[in-house]
């Protein structure tokens, strides 16, 4: 299935985080923080200004992007879980 955001939404999937911590103590799922970076795997259009103009989103697909604690929408699709946000959710890109 494909999924195609609309306006200024994004998809994104999370990034896998650590299962051990600094000090070598292995952290079960269920004491985990589910993590607050990820990847961009679709962009919609962008969203209008007042005059109906589309204004595009700075974001693209492969992004890595750290985003808010309770951004965005969790949903699965194809087996897949993934977070659908708002552009503005996205707090930056992170680069190397």
């Amino acid at each position: 299935m494909k999924f195609r955001p609309l306006h200024d939404r994004v998809v994104v999937r999370r990034t896998e985080q650590e299962t051990k911590s600094a000090g070598g103590i292995i952290i079960p799922d269920t004491a985990a923080e589910k993590p607050q970076q990820g990847e961009v795997i679709a962009v919609g259009p962008g969203g209008r200004d007042e005059s109906g103009k589309l204004i595009a989103i700075d974001l693209k697909k492969g992004d890595k992007v750290l985003f808010g604690k309770w951004s965005g929408t969790e949903v699965k699709i194809d087996g897949q879980e993934l977070l659908i946000m708002k552009e503005s959710d996205v707090m930056g890109v992170l680069e190397r």
